[in-house]
């Protein structure tokens, strides 16, 4: 049981990038149940297929997929062709696609921060761009969430995921600046920024051993990382009707983690140059840990 009524997205057409997996997929799970129709899209098409085949077995209307690198800016466009196709148009726009990696900074090359901002600031950027052109020549409002991090409001942002602090910083920019540009077109702007949430792939790549899941996860002041489920439904609040007031904001869940002091990362300071080659060889290994319940 949630503790939302069962149509309070009843009608709404969500798109989410990084759907498949992950915070998306736990959002599109939420959204559903509470009425919505859903649209997800990734990289990876067969993840995007098995989503969408065991979200909609539970009863939910059928999934629309389609694979979409955010970088491109043309494949953004098609995105928003084919979605608008399929349901006509579209209410809500998640940007959740991400990519990060923690690394000394001085050990990353273009590539690498390349990767980072070309998914998480540019697509978000693309992503946004685009629909909301669409929105503004068809007299339509909408509401747009884009998931940025704690360290991304933070004055000081944080260590050792530099490449994401950046592109964080910048799409929280983006939805605070947009807020006041947009919102006359009744296009609302709203972010949430997590704490340690698990969840695979992500969770592997800045939580890949044991030390540095207690390093980080043990200054959580409620001593527990959050719930994909409890991340959902604060999404579900925010997008709908009843948060119609809301624009520009961002909101923080993550056990009150921030208060500890800045830079969720911060305290990796004094990993070796040695662990570091063993972070950096299990990394690209794509070996994963298990996620914890």
């Amino acid at each position: 049981m949630g503790p939302f009524a069962p149509d309070l997205l009843k009608g709404k057409i969500v798109l989410i990038t990084g759907g498949a997996t992950g915070l998306g997929r736990a959002m599109g799970e939420c959204f559903l149940a509470l009425g919505a129709k859903l649209a997800i899209a990734g990289r990876r098409e067969e993840a995007l297929r098995q989503a969408s085949a065991d979200m909609s077995a539970s009863g939910a209307p059928p999934v629309f997929y389609k694979a979409c690198d955010v970088r491109d800016a043309s494949a953004v466009q098609a995105l928003m062709d084919a979605v608008e196709e399929h349901f006509g148009h579209i209410d809500v726009l998640v940007n959740n696609a991400a990519g990060n990696f923690i690394s000394p900074t001085e050990r990353l090359s273009h590539r690498a921060v390349d990767a980072v901002l070309g998914i998480v600031l540019h697509g978000t950027f693309y992503m946004t761009l685009e629909l909301g052109k669409r929105w503004i020549a068809q007299g339509r409002g909408g509401t747009m969430l884009n998931i940025v991090t704690t360290y991304a409001s933070s004055a000081s942002g944080s260590g050792f995921v530099v490449p994401s602090a950046a592109a964080k910083a910048g799409v929280l920019a983006l939805t605070r600046s947009l807020a006041a540009e947009w919102g006359p077109h009744g296009i609302r702007q709203v972010a949430i920024a997590p704490g340690p949430f698990p969840t695979e792939g992500a969770w592997s790549r800045l939580m890949p051993t044991p030390d540095i899941e207690q390093r980080l996860t043990g200054r959580i002041p409620l001593g527990r990382v959050g719930d994909p489920a409890e991340l959902a439904h604060l999404a579900a609040y925010l997008i709908s009707d009843y948060a119609g007031y809301i624009n520009g904001e961002v909101v923080t869940i993550d056990g009150g983690e921030w208060l500890q002091g800045a830079g969720q990362f911060n305290s990796l300071a004094d990993v070796t140059d040695e662990q570091w080659d063993a972070l950096s060889e299990l990394s690209r290994s794509g070996k994963e840990r298990p996620v914890k319940d």
